[in-house]
């Protein structure tokens, strides 16, 4: 890679961050594409390490965990024989953020399977310094993966919305109405009030705004799956110490006390990238 100095890296991770897609971000910064992809590659991979060791007994309570879709190189119906599925295709991410802190301590690429949801429930288990109250949607592989992670050391719920049919309009596109919702104690003794995904589904959104990878209706799709997960990282981890939360008026790191203070995106690509 061309060695940019840290201003210039700096410059290029915060275009990203904001969601910009890669070519934009060449078009700001004049540096080629292909280096904007090997630095985020580079700084997404010191990320994900960061965020591992930094997310480690975690004051947390309420815990919400959902998925939310993405593909890398092609759409599933696209996907031939002879492709390596675990690498092409539909890719799904796991997240958990906690209610009141709004941290993110877990995530997880992969496939919608009970494979990836065990592994990722018991990366999540093992970051939490206490019992948790865990809410998460109907997925059937959750029930199993959340009792072989956190065995009875749990108060699970689920919650299922109900939508109204999709309408035939111009407006088609415009997210249905929810027509109704059940939440069911699935382990322990979960409060009923904060059976919820909602804050799970906001963040979301957040995570459409700001990859353009996972923006809907356009072509800012991976092509690698190394390139998903790097991408993946950097928004967390600027998400978690860098992006002042509007409500609670600092970083989710510093309502979790995990980090005393803001970061800058400076200092963020100091710590995440040689």
């Amino acid at each position: 890679m061309n060695r940019l100095n840290l201003d210039r890296r700096t410059q290029i991770v915060s275009a990203l961050v904001e969601g910009n897609s890669i070519r934009s971000t060449e078009r700001m910064t004049g540096v080629h594409r292909d280096t904007i992809m090997r630095l985020l590659v580079e700084v997404g991979t010191g990320c994900a390490d960061l965020m591992d060791e930094k997310m480690r007994e975690l004051p947390c309570r309420r815990v919400q965990v959902d998925e939310i879709w993405s593909y890398v190189g092609k759409k599933q119906r696209q996907v031939k024989p002879e492709d390596d599925k675990a690498r092409v295709g539909d890719q799904w991410t796991f997240v958990a953020i906690d209610a009141e802190t709004k941290l993110v301590p877990a995530y997880r690429v992969g496939k919608r399977t009970w494979t990836d949801a065990t592994i990722f429930m018991k990366d999540l288990s093992m970051r939490m310094a206490s019992r948790v109250q865990l809410s998460t949607d109907g997925l059937a592989a959750y029930a199993d993966a959340v009792e072989r992670a956190f065995g009875a050391d749990v108060d699970y719920g689920q919650e299922v919305k109900f939508y109204e049919a999709d309408p035939i309009s111009p407006g088609r596109y415009s997210p249905p109405h929810v027509v109704n919702l059940e939440r069911t104690a699935i382990a322990g003794d979960p409060d009923p009030a904060h059976i919820s995904t909602s804050i799970i589904e906001r963040q979301n959104l957040t995570m459409r705004m700001s990859m353009r990878r996972f923006t809907r209706l356009t072509n800012g799709f991976s092509k690698k799956i190394e390139n998903m997960k790097a991408a993946v990282s950097l928004h967390f981890c600027h998400y978690n110490f860098v992006r002042m939360h509007k409500t609670l008026r600092m970083t989710p790191a510093m309502a979790a006390r995990v980090e005393p203070s803001l970061w800058t995106v400076q200092e963020l690509v100091e710590r995440t990238s040689r």
